[in-house]
């Protein structure tokens, strides 16, 4: 999201959008059966020029809460009052397996307090491998329809099984038959095999599905907790807490 600065003004969304889909459609309607890769093609072209404009009030060192926690509190109860966020707590993972080779995804938070902030997954996938391998991640929470986002990196560890256990009694039925079922990240034949190891595990269970010993949390202790708050022409402020290994220092970093 930190784009590089520019002196061209901001297009209105709405009419931008409108002329992408008038020239996606004047595309389709010039050729047949490549109609939809030449409308994709006239969409991609126009990437240099999307932009919007930021008109966030700025995040000064003098608003900021006393800790990160209680900062990052009052950012997601922000994002959560609006309406235009329909997933608050959904953040992107960014892990690492042994060898460098960095991979990311969207999971939901499920906990958070001074400790850190608190995920679950199955510890057989490729995040739960490469969080086993290479024990540091980052999150990243984007606000985009508020102008702000959160990333937070640091260590990982599991959370005790009583918490995965905790956790995995809250959820609705239907999401422990497909924890269950999935064999995460690993190659299946179809959907029908699937769906026929989930009506397996609920013929087999028809009341409790017990949690699987390789599904359970992950917990991130933060080094690092940076807020990004979206400013006009580009300058946009980037207020970060630092762990020194005595105390949390706050820094502000370039845009």
């Amino acid at each position: 999201m930190n784009a590089s600065r520019d002196a061209v003004p901001p297009p209105d969304a709405e009419s931008a959008a409108e002329e992408l889909a008038a020239a996606a459609e004047a595309a389709a309607a010039q050729v047949g059966t490549d109609a939809a890769e030449l409308a994709a093609a006239v969409v991609v072209s126009q990437v240099s020029g999307m932009r919007v404009g930021y008109d966030r009030p700025a995040l000064t060192e003098s608003s900021l809460a006393a800790t990160w926690f209680a900062q990052f509190g009052e950012w997601f109860a922000e994002a959560v009052a609006a309406p235009e966020i329909v997933e608050p707590n959904a953040m992107v993972v960014a892990t690492a397996a042994a060898d460098g080779t960095p991979s990311a995804r969207t999971v939901l938070l499920k906990d958070a307090d001074e400790r850190g902030l608190t995920f679950y997954t199955h510890y057989t996938s490729r995040k739960g491998r490469e969080l086993t391998e290479n024990p540091r991640a980052t999150l990243l929470f984007p606000w985009h329809p508020i102008q702000r986002q959160v990333n937070v990196a640091g260590t990982v560890h599991r959370v005790p099984e009583s918490e995965s256990d905790a956790y995995w009694n809250t959820r609705p039925r239907g999401s422990r038959l497909g924890s269950a079922a999935s064999p995460q990240s690993r190659v299946v034949p179809d959907r029908a095999a699937l769906e026929r190891a989930e009506a397996e595990l609920a013929a087999r269970y028809p009341d409790a599905v017990p949690r699987p010993e390789t599904w359970g949390g992950f917990r991130l202790v933060p080094h690092t907790v940076e807020f990004w708050q979206g400013r006009p022409d580009r300058l946009h402020d980037r207020l970060r807490y630092r762990n020194d290994g005595e105390t949390w220092v706050v820094e502000r970093l370039g845009p």
